[in-house]
C-alpha cells in the first residue's frame, strides 16, 4: 500500500503554516477544525491561558471505552539562520524520495497522514474510537499536552492506548527519558572592569554554574546503564541559551542560562535540580554575596516532561506492534508528550514516520516510504478497531 496523493497533500498544507513554537498555532488549529467540520467531526479547543494558542482534540467512531489516542504536536522549531537549500515553509519534494520542509519529519507528517485518513476512519465500521489529540508548545517543553491530556480524558470514555507519533521510523518506543527545563538567573552588582574589587560580575559567576554543570555530566557518564538502550545510556544536561551583559568594560549585573537535563527511565528525575539548587545555596550564592550583598541567584522551573517505563505501556505496545509488523520495542534518550498521557494512566507508546535524527536539522525531511509505512499503520489499526 503506498501513500496516498491525500497524505502528501495533507502534509504540503501543513507545512506551509509557519508554527514556530515562538508564534501563535491558531491559523493551523482552525484550519484543522474546519476540515474536521467538513467531513462532519466535532472537535474541542482547548487554549492557552492567554487564548493565543490551542489544543485540539476530536473523536470518530462510537463513543466507546478501548479507543486509541493519536496524539501529535503542532509546533516546529525555528529555521533561523540554519542553510536551507530550499523554502522550508513549503513542501519540496526530490528525486531522492524524500519530503522537504520544517516539520516534515517532526512531527507534522504523522499528523498529516491522521487527517488524510479521517476519510477512512469515517467509511470504517468502528467498534471503538479513534481519538486525535493534537497540541501546541511541544517543542519548548511539552507546554500544551498536560490541559490537552486532563481536558480530553475527561471528555471521553477510557481509551485503551495512546500512540504519539513523533518520529521513529514506525518503530514502537515504549521508554523514554523525563527532561527537565530551567532557568537560572543571576544578578551581579555593575562596576567598571578595572574596578572588580568593587562589584561582582554575573556572567562570572554563571560560568562558574557551568562549570560545576560540567563536572556533573562527567560524574553522571559514570553512571552509564547497559539494562536500557537508549544512547547514550546517562542523564545528559545541556546549557542551551546563555544571555547577559551590558558592555565589555562593565561588570555584568545580569546573566541569565536556560538550560536542561534527561534523565534515564527510572533514574531520580529530580536529582539533576535538587542538587543545583543546594550547590547555589550552599556555596555559590553565599560567594556572590560575600562580594557584594546585592547580588542574587534564582532558579526556576520552566518545564518538566515525566519519563516512560517499559512496563507501564505493555498493552499499547503490543498492539503498535500488530499494526507495524515489528517484533520488538525500543527505548529513546529524548522526551515527548507520552510521559504526560502515561500519567493519566493510560497505556502508551511513541511510534511515527520519520528519522529523528532529520529533526531540527536544516533541509528537515521525511522519506515517503516513512510515509508509506504510516499508511499501512493506520490501515491496520482501523482493521484492528473494526473487530475489537
Amino acid at each position: 500500500m503506498s501513500a496516498s496523493p491525500s497524505s502528501i497533500d495533507m502534509l504540503r498544507r501543513l507545512v506551509a503554516f509557519d508554527t514556530t513554537s515562538r508564534n501563535s498555532n491558531l491559523e493551523l488549529i482552525h484550519w484543522i477544525r474546519d476540515y474536521l467540520e467538513e467531513h462532519g467531526v466535532p472537535s474541542t479547543l482547548v487554549p492557552n491561558a492567554e487564548g493565543t494558542k490551542a489544543n485540539l482534540f476530536a473523536s470518530i467512531g462510537p463513543e466507546a471505552e478501548g479507543g486509541v489516542v493519536l496524539s501529535g504536536h503542532t509546533d516546529v522549531v525555528p529555521v533561523d539562520g540554519q542553510p536551507w537549500t530550499s523554502d522550508p515553509w513549503e513542501l519540496t519534494v526530490r528525486d531522492d524520495g524524500n519530503l522537504y520542509g520544517r516539520g516534515t519529519c517532526d512531527m507534522k507528517g504523522f499528523v498529516a497522514a491522521c487527517l488524510a485518513n479521517l476519510p477512512a476512519f469515517q467509511r470504517a465500521r468502528l467498534a471503538v474510537p479513534v481519538h486525535f489529540a493534537f497540541s501546541y508548545d511541544e517543542e519548548i517543553g511539552c507546554l500544551g499536552a498536560p490541559a490537552l491530556a486532563e481536558r480530553l480524558v475527561g471528555a471521553v470514555p477510557r481509551p485503551q492506548a495512546v500512540i504519539v507519533g513523533e518520529p521513529t521510523m514506525m518503530s514502537v518506543v515504549n521508554a523514554q527519558n523525563a527532561g527537565g527545563g530551567l532557568i537560572a538567573t543571576f544578578k551581579g552588582f555593575e562596576a567598571h572592569s578595572s574596578m572588580t574589587h568593587l562589584g561582582v560580575s554575573a556572567i562570572h559567576f554563571a560560568g562558574e554554574f557551568i562549570h560545576w554543570l560540567n563536572e556533573l555530566q562527567v560524574e553522571l557518564a559514570a553512571r552509564k546503564r547497559s539494562d536500557i538502550d537508549t544512547v547514550p545510556g546517562h542523564t545528559t544536561i545541556n546549557v542551551g541559551i546563555v544571555t547577559g551583559g551590558t558592555a565589555a568594560n562593565i561588570l555584568a549585573r545580569d546573566c541569565t542560562l536556560n538550560w536542561g537535563y534527561r534523565t534515564l527511565p527510572g533514574d531520580d528525575p529530580w536529582e539533576v535540580q535538587r542538587r543545583a539548587e543546594t550547590y547555589i545555596a550552599e556555596l555559590l550564592l553565599p560567594r556572590m554575596k560575600a562580594r557584594h550583598p546585592e547580588a542574587d541567584i534564582t532558579l526556576r522551573r520552566r518545564s518538566f516532561v515525566p519519563g516512560l517505563m517499559p512496563q507501564e505501556n505493555e498493552d499499547a505496545a503490543r498492539l503498535a506492534l500488530q499494526w507495524t509488523g515489528g517484533n520488538r520495542t525500543y527505548a529513546v534518550p529524548y522526551a515527548t508528550e507520552a510521559g504526560i498521557f502515561r500519567g493519566h494512566g493510560i497505556p502508551t507508546v511513541i511510534c511515527g514516520p520519520g528519522d529523528i535524527a532529520q529533526a531540527h536539522q536544516p533541509n528537515e525531511f521525511v522519506a515517503r516510504a516513512q510515509m508509506d509505512a504510516c499508511d499501512v499503520f493506520l490501515g491496520r489499526l482501523i482493521n484492528w478497531a473494526e473487530r475489537a
